[in-house]
Formats: C-alpha cells, structure tokens, sequence
C-alpha cells in the first residue's frame, strides 16, 4: 500500500488544525474517574473509535465522494482555478444536517464546528482551492463540522476515502491519548504502545467507514455514547479546565 504523502502532513499532530485544545472528552471522563490509568484509557478509546469515530470518519469519506462528484471527472487537479464556487450548497446542508442530528450534545457540535473552521483555515493554505469558499458560505458563521472540513481538505489534498477515513480515526485516537499524557501523567512509551495496539482495528475501521462514502446519507452509521454526550455537556460548565472539549 503505497502512503500518499499528504496523508501524513495532515494527520501530524503539528498540523495547525487547532485540535490541540481539545481532549476529546478524556478531560470529562477523567473528571469522574472512568480514565484513570493505562487500562481503562485503552478502554475509553476503544469505545469511542466504535461510537463517534465511526460516525466521523463516515461522514468524512461521505463527504468527499460529493465533493469529487459535484467538481467533475477531475477532481485529482484542485488547483485555486480549477475547483468551481459553484458546488450546490444543498450538498453541505444535507451532509451537516445528517451529521448534527447524529451529535446530540450541543457542546460537542459546537467543538466540532470551532474545528472545521480551523482546519479549513489550514487547509487553505496548504491545498488551496475554491471549494473551501463554498463551504464556508453554506456554513454560515458557525463554520462546517468538522468530519465535513475533513473530507473536503481531504480531496483537496489528494486523498483516497479510506485514507481520509483513517485520518479521522487518526486523529480520535492521536487526540485522546495526547491529552491523557497531559491529563494522567502516563508514560509517553506505554500510551505510544497502546496506539500501536490498536493499529489493525483502527485500519478495519476505516474500510469499513470508507465503504459508505457513496450510501444514502441516511444509511450512515448513527452510534452514540450517551454518557459522553452528558459528561461534554458537565465540562462546558467546569470553570477551570485545561481543554474545550
């Protein structure tokens, strides 16, 4: 299997997405004592790649094959002149509707939507194109979801729906371990293991999620966790946190 290079600039830590200020509820569940060491962190992520990270990581790839779709029969040249303003905004107003109502904690579509605006504003500095404008205007000021930003950097960028798919789960994982290290004060080696660990299931996952990048919209997985909707909504009250979300 032959790594677009793109696919690792985008799924770096490093890359300005913002995703850095948020911990992915692991800062709520630590708050009442669900992650609390190695074990039950493995556990907490686990849970949530079968949950929200499904979700996602569908929607993303859903997201591109409409984005590859409406741009035409080249869609691998999204040069700034290339990708037209034109795209229907009836596609991003299906897609965020069907995504919004599958997140039902206001706070986690509110992070979710600070994170689409980010990562288009990095995105259109590194793979410029016009689709972006388009997005942006069916947005509104809230900005996009951001499985929705995802899929349509990711096209921009070049990448596969499996890639973009794993991108997402990519960045579930990547996200919630980081702000354990920080919150926990676990060993950077042994959370660096767990990733690893979880490698071939996060690779299932993103076929699997990539496989309905051409379903109906409403064939999309529709999983939650309600205890992690009720917890996001307890940290938006906490006066001092050290995440958004």
């Amino acid at each position: 299997m032959t790594i677009h290079p793109a696919l690792l600039l985008l799924a770096d830590a490093r890359f300005p997405s913002g995703a850095h200020a948020h911990s992915f509820g692991i800062e709520a569940a630590h708050g009442v004592g669900d992650v609390h060491d190695l074990a039950s962190l493995g556990e907490y992520v686990h849970g949530r790649l079968h949950n929200l990270g499904v979700v996602e990581a569908a929607f993303a790839a859903a997201t591109a094959s409409r984005v590859r779709t409406a741009l035409g029969p080249s869609p691998d040249d999204l040069s700034a002149d290339s990708a037209s303003t034109s795209l229907d905004p009836a596609i991003w107003v299906a897609l965020d509707r069907e995504l919004a109502a599958r997140t039902l904690s206001p706070a986690l579509t509110a992070a979710s939507r600070t994170l689409g605006r980010q990562l288009l504003r990095a995105a259109s500095r590194v793979w410029p194109n016009d689709t972006y404008a388009s997005l942006r205007a069916a947005s509104g000021p809230d900005g996009p979801l951001q499985p929705i930003a995802l899929g349509t950097a990711g096209v921009a960028a070049g990448l596969s729906d499996v890639e973009i798919a794993l991108c997402s789960l990519h960045h579930l994982v990547g996200g919630t371990t980081t702000a354990a290290v920080r919150l926990l004060g676990l060993d950077p080696f042994d959370v660096a293991a767990l990733c690893a660990s979880l490698t071939p299931m996060v690779h299932h996952l993103a076929e699997h999620c990539a496989s309905f990048a051409h379903a109906q919209l409403d064939a999309l997985p529709s999983v939650s966790s309600p205890l992690a909707d009720v917890l996001a909504e307890h940290h938006a009250t906490w006066e001092v946190r050290l995440f958004a979300s």
